[in-house]
């Protein structure tokens, strides 16, 4: 195959670009580098690769046949779309409107990056892909919330009025190495204080419920779901659930860190929970992670020690 990623210098993007090399697709890597960076894809010399800078939020250009479009373009962390909430919306927009538009040209099958935020401070725990979400679209979240949820409705849109073949993966929160350590997300913060020796600052009580899936679990997960014939949205993520403080705990752990674990206020319509009900995955793509918390931060851990992370 032969395979746009949208947004592919990012986190998941660049680890999803690597992958389908090892699957033998060619791969065009896309990103306005907004908040990816050139360094997550560096390594990815194959002459099966190809990187376009480019803003997806104006028309799209690639040469040459494809056989699937995959839009991962957005800012995706809480820092990134506080302080980008017009690119944010933007890109859930226009982007996936251009992208969207571009599948169709090409007669490719496209798959949005959603995510758990679409159910916004969930009322059904754990979360399925039947509940509608319960979201402030006039908060400050609210920018990445419903440009995800707009994205979908465009993606539905789609493949009802074009017939294009779509697909939508609901992404819990991911994790693993090519995260920045300024990031902004629980994981990366903690390990970023946990190696500095800074006390590692927990929001709220701590008690808010996250549930964390490692990054290659991810994306075979996203592989599954690109072969399989499902167009309604699909939950990606790790059913552990666990509290913020629990975390804290064990990437103190992990890390051998002595840090202290201190509190401060919690964000504006943060979620108290988030666990996704992963039925679907299971019966649909036969897919279910693998990889245990323990075992994924040692790796994460390991990989910001030996020293590839750098500041953006």
């Amino acid at each position: 195959m032969r395979v746009l990623v949208t947004g592919g210098a990012g986190f998941i993007g660049s680890h999803l670009c690597e992958f389908l090399l090892t699957q033998g697709c060619d791969v065009v890597c896309m990103d306005n580098l907004l908040t990816g960076a050139t360094d997550n894809i560096a390594h990815l010399r194959d002459p099966r690769f190809l990187f376009v800078k480019h803003d997806v939020t104006n028309y799209i250009v690639v040469d040459g046949r494809l056989d699937y479009v995959l839009h991962f373009a957005s800012p995706a962390s809480p820092i990134d779309y506080l302080e980008l909430p017009i690119q944010t919306l933007k890109v859930g927009a226009l982007g996936t409107h251009k992208a969207l538009g571009l599948a169709k040209a090409r007669g490719a099958r496209f798959l949005l990056a959603s995510t758990s935020e679409v159910y916004g401070d969930p009322l059904v725990h754990p979360q399925r892909e039947e509940y509608w979400g319960n979201v402030n679209p006039v908060g400050p979240r609210g920018v990445y919330d419903e440009a995800k949820r707009f994205a979908e409705a465009m993606t539905m849109a789609y493949h009802r009025v074009h017939g294009l073949d779509a697909r939508i993966v609901r992404i819990f929160n991911t994790y693993g190495p090519r995260m920045r350590l300024t990031d902004g997300r629980a994981i990366p913060t903690f390990i970023r204080q946990a190696l500095s020796g800074e006390p590692l600052t927990v929001y709220g009580d701590g008690s808010q419920t996250r549930s964390f899936t490692y990054i290659s679990d991810l994306v075979d997960g996203i592989w599954k779901l690109m072969h399989a014939a499902v167009n309604e949205p699909v939950n990606l993520g790790n059913p552990r659930e666990m509290t913020l403080l629990e975390l804290a705990k064990h990437v103190l752990r992990a890390s051998g860190s002595r840090s202290d674990i201190v509190f401060g206020p919690l964000p504006t319509d943060d979620p108290k929970v988030r666990q996704p009900d992963i039925s679907r995955a299971r019966r649909l793509l036969g897919w279910e992670p693998t990889v245990d918390l323990e075992q994924g931060l040692r790796r994460t851990i390991d990989w910001y020690r030996s020293g590839a992370a750098r500041s953006p």
